[in-house]
């Protein structure tokens, strides 16, 4: 009976670990969201705000 209450209170205190650790994986792969001010427009390459070619 000790040995199934020792896995049981493992299982228990390793759960919040497993679980936040799940969390991790996909926060990297988020976009961040710019907008420039009139008259410009983002360029990934240069990775900042350009005065606008179009009129």
């Amino acid at each position: 009976m000790k040995t199934k209450t020792l896995l049981a209170v493992l299982a228990l205190a390793v759960m919040p670990s497993i679980a936040s650790a799940a969390c991790f994986g996909e926060h990297a792969k988020e976009e961040v969201v710019m907008s420039c001010a009139d008259g410009t427009e983002y360029d990934a390459a240069q990775q900042a705000c350009v005065p606008s070619t179009t009129s």
